[in-house]
């Protein structure tokens, strides 16, 4: 008998444990001290009768600044002299993880619209989305700017650039200005330090570099229909650069000259000069257009010397095609 009591024990109790598998406890856990859970304060967008306005989201009160967020050094937070004029050298120290920084932060935010080397032939660029093409970051002036320049520029905006002061940390925005120079240094080694540091032959380089830039181009004239010149051809061109977002076409004032009746007339020059506005001049403008800056306009456009000859010429057709003065 005491044998199959223990039997029916050793039957019936593995029987017990697992008819209890899977069984959802629907009980609270023992839960002594709730004051943690249930905190007398408000949440987001509650309502708080104490105030007039009744938001428990207040204002910080005027003339208050958040501890650390004093700002008062103009050259790192501003990169400008107490003179306001900009900082020469970057205010950070440059070392090899604070370039590699800059240029994590440079893939993420800027390599869309300058490109992964800085050419100025990122992804929107190159497919054409109608935005005006960024400047390439190894052109004179800018390799010749300083480094509160850039660091401006990435803090603020400039034309059709955005401000990233929002999306960018301070010292993020100095990471991206050292790993800028890192990229224009890369892109324009002097050929007397090459030939001094480096076994390699530069007229074979040279010869390479300009049988891609020739192919690249014959590429493009084949995509937009050779070297055609045509006023359609050249609305086309203006378009797909979205000239027409600085430059109108039926007279109204925009960011730049209007293009109506542009081609024949006089010029008035912010040097106080003149100037007709022949082919000469609209050829100049457009590869580079601070040579002559108009009277009452921003010397704000960049320079369109990426364009081919055709295209220039198409371009300068389409303006010409504007004006009363036209043949």
């Amino acid at each position: 008998m005491k044998a199959f009591k223990y039997l029916l024990f050793a039957t019936i109790f593995p029987l017990v444990l697992i008819s209890c598998r899977g069984e959802k406890f629907e009980n609270q856990p023992v839960h002594p001290n709730m004051n943690m859970d249930q905190q007398n304060r408000f949440e987001q967008q509650e309502e708080n009768k104490f105030f007039a306005d009744n938001r428990a989201m207040r204002h910080p009160v005027e003339g208050t600044i958040a501890r650390g967020k004093l700002k008062q050094d103009k050259q790192y937070y501003q990169g400008i002299n107490k003179d306001s004029s900009f900082v020469e050298e970057i205010q950070v120290d440059v070392t090899k993880s604070f370039i590699y920084r800059g240029k994590e932060r440079y893939e993420v935010f800027c390599t869309p619209c300058h490109g992964i080397s800085g050419d100025g032939n990122g992804i929107i660029m190159a497919n054409n989305y109608g935005f005006v093409p960024a400047p390439s970051l190894h052109i004179d002036r800018l390799r010749n700017q300083s480094d509160g320049y850039i660091y401006s520029v990435i803090t603020n905006g400039i034309r059709n650039m955005p401000a990233y002061n929002h999306q960018i940390s301070v010292k993020d925005r100095w990471a991206i200005v050292a790993y800028v120079r890192a990229l224009q240094r890369s892109q324009n080694v002097p050929e007397e330090e090459v030939r001094e540091n480096y076994d390699v032959d530069i007229a074979s380089i040279k010869e390479s570099h300009k049988q891609k830039l020739a192919k690249a181009e014959a590429k493009k004239e084949s995509k937009s229909g050779g070297g055609e010149v045509s006023i359609e051809r050249g609305k086309s061109i203006a378009s797909a650069n979205a000239c027409e977002s600085c430059h109108s076409t039926d007279g109204s004032r925009l960011v730049g000259p209007t293009w109506k009746n542009l081609y024949g007339n006089e010029r008035a020059l912010e040097n106080g000069e003149t100037v007709v506005a022949d082919e000469e001049y609209l050829r100049e403008s457009i590869v580079e257009p601070g040579a002559k800056i108009a009277k009452g306009f921003p010397p704000s456009m960049v320079p369109y010397d990426h364009l081919s000859d055709s295209k220039i010429n198409s371009l300068i057709a389409y303006i010409k095609s504007l004006s009363d003065n036209s043949e």
